[in-house]
């Protein structure tokens, strides 16, 4: 190996014991085979960080390097004679931890779940009003689920009897094999990677420590939460098995299209119909809002259609905020339909009168600029 043994473990010559053990830990995982499956140089490389830690990590080889180099071991290459498998070198307890780390903290241990009993997280899809969005609400939701097995307590075993470590993997819920270079971890066959063998399983709930129910949940529902929130609740999804750390609850919302009322962020828009009377001469009109109470507007004379108006704080409320967004009122003026032959005899009449409309007039006469009369 002509690279220095330093830089390829990417600290100085100068670098303690534990740094040289962090760094190697680091590149270890980081170039693993297991990781690299496409890599074809992984397998060089996870040999050589081995083996410039091996001779780095032992106070007299290192100092034997640092006198003479490469040349204080010759023959000692990766994979060679004299290299850190025929020296003796323990893969399993170097690599404890970074197995751990590799594979996930679910080893089990004697007496305790683990991380793979946990239970499973569960959705639901909860539909509100907007009415109930903008004041919040508490909702009472039934969910199917599973529930911690009352009989045997979650334990799985029969009441009298009790579970018992495995004598196969102690406990651990995985055995390990050295296969040439490689450490393997699979899981334990007898207790199928619990970690612990039940003799006389529970009857209510065949082993598992816990049985179908439904669950009724209060859900508290904050104002202005928009369509799609999530909201979560810990540990109210199904039970674990054997004992194991329930899951979560996920209540996803919807909220419900309202007729008179279109959200916009924390804005609401609404359209106000009114008669073409009201909009020539003016008017005040009565609208309603979100918190279930009338706003009065003064509509001008001649007001148009499109025209807004705003109502400040009327809005959705802000989630976790004292603020509120704006209500907008766009009214809209309607044609009279079925009108009667007075009706439309005083229509013409009002027509005939003066010139009332000079938006359509100006259009007109640019029309006609345009066209050459």
């Amino acid at each position: 190996m002509s690279q220095d043994y330093y830089e390829l473990l990417g600290v100085n010559r100068t670098a303690s014991a534990d740094d040289i053990k962090k760094a190697f830990r680091k590149l270890a995982m980081q170039h693993h085979p297991d990781r690299n499956r496409d890599d074809k140089n992984a397998e060089r490389k996870f040999k050589e960080i081995n083996h410039a830690y091996d001779i780095l990590k032992d106070p007299d080889k290192r100092a034997a390097y640092d006198r003479y180099g490469p040349a204080a071991f010759e023959g000692g290459a990766p994979g060679g004679p004299g290299g850190f498998q025929g020296q003796g070198f323990d893969f399993g307890s170097v690599f404890g931890d970074i197995f751990d780390e590799m594979f996930g903290a679910n080893r089990g241990r004697p007496g305790g779940p683990r991380a793979d009993m946990r239970g499973q997280d569960l959705r639901f899809n909860l539909e509100i009003t907007l009415e109930q969005a903008y004041a919040g609400t508490e909702a009472t939701v039934r969910v199917p689920s599973s529930v911690t097995c009352e009989s045997c307590h979650g334990a799985g075993a029969e009441p009298g009897s009790k579970p018992h470590q495995c004598q196969t993997c102690h406990g651990r819920g995985r055995l390990r094999a050295q296969q040439g270079f490689f450490t393997v971890e699979r899981t334990c066959h007898a207790c199928h990677g619990v970690g612990q063998v039940i003799d006389k399983p529970c009857r209510a709930c065949a082993g598992q420590g816990r049985v179908r129910r439904d669950k009724t949940l209060k859900v508290n529902i904050p104002a202005g939460v928009e369509d799609g929130t999530r909201i979560r609740l810990s540990g109210e999804g199904e039970a674990g098995t054997r004992g194991g750390p329930a899951g979560d609850l996920y209540v996803f919302l919807s909220v419900r299209r309202n007729p008179l009322f279109e959200r916009e962020g924390a804005d609401i828009h609404c359209r106000v119909p009114i008669s073409m009377v009201q909009a020539t001469l003016g008017s005040s009109i009565d609208v309603p809002t979100l918190d279930g109470k009338m706003a009065r507007i003064n509509i001008p004379a001649g007001a148009q259609g499109g025209h807004q108006f705003r109502l400040r704080g009327k809005g959705m409320p802000v989630v976790r905020s004292t603020q509120h967004g704006d209500m907008y009122i766009e009214i809209t003026v309607e044609t009279p339909t079925n009108l009667t032959g007075r009706q439309k005899e005083l229509l013409k009449e009002f027509e005939k009168a003066g010139k009332t409309s000079p938006e359509s007039e100006g259009f007109f006469s640019k029309v006609k600029e345009m066209f050459g009369g």
